[in-house]
């Protein structure tokens, strides 16, 4: 499928030794610091999924008004504006998450970690979902590389995978809430 925007490949390195003036930190602490990039990180991928979904709506909306069937667009039917609602709801959301959960970290909030994962995940989920419906709302069109659409969503799917799962966020935000 891949993650056509951004190439990333495996690198391996073996029986390399770093010069003490050359470590980041102190020794030891390497899983740490990796651990405190991952808020940050994880806003990130949220914000690439919000994105999708935002230039996805915005191709969805256009075609809608483009698209004839029986003599008028199919924007003017009931269910295709009750879609386009819907997606702009999910997109609205998933900007407030994000905007919340960069606040908390800019702030150093100690609930942070549990908002910034939930954001992630609400962005990664709801951003999926409205690529995949603006690609529905393509009919056979949005399946083809002539449009964006398909490529939005094969691009937007692994968001919910990087940066931890979001099975791994709902790991976090729960076992925040019960402590």
């Amino acid at each position: 499928m891949g993650w056509n925007v951004q190439p990333t490949r495996q690198i391996t390195f073996e029986d390399v030794r770093i010069p003490a003036a050359n470590l980041l930190g102190k020794e030891g602490n390497g899983f740490k610091m990796a651990m405190a990039g991952l808020d940050g990180g994880r806003l990130s991928i949220g914000a690439c999924s919000l994105g999708a979904a935002q230039i996805s709506f915005e191709l969805a909306l256009q075609y809608t008004k483009e698209r004839k069937q029986f003599k008028k667009s199919i924007a003017e039917y009931q269910a295709t504006q009750f879609k386009l609602a819907d997606m702009a709801g999910k997109i609205l959301t998933a900007r407030l998450a994000l905007r919340n959960a960069a606040k908390l970290l800019d702030e150093g909030h100690p609930a942070a970690t549990a908002h910034c994962a939930l954001a992630k995940k609400i962005a990664t989920d709801q951003g999926f979902e409205v690529c995949n419906d603006a690609l529905q709302m393509h009919g056979g069109y949005g399946y083809l590389k002539d449009y964006q659409i398909e490529r939005y969503v094969r691009d937007c799917r692994v968001h919910q995978i990087l940066e931890g799962t979001n099975e791994i966020m709902r790991h976090i935000v729960g076992r925040a809430i019960v402590s």
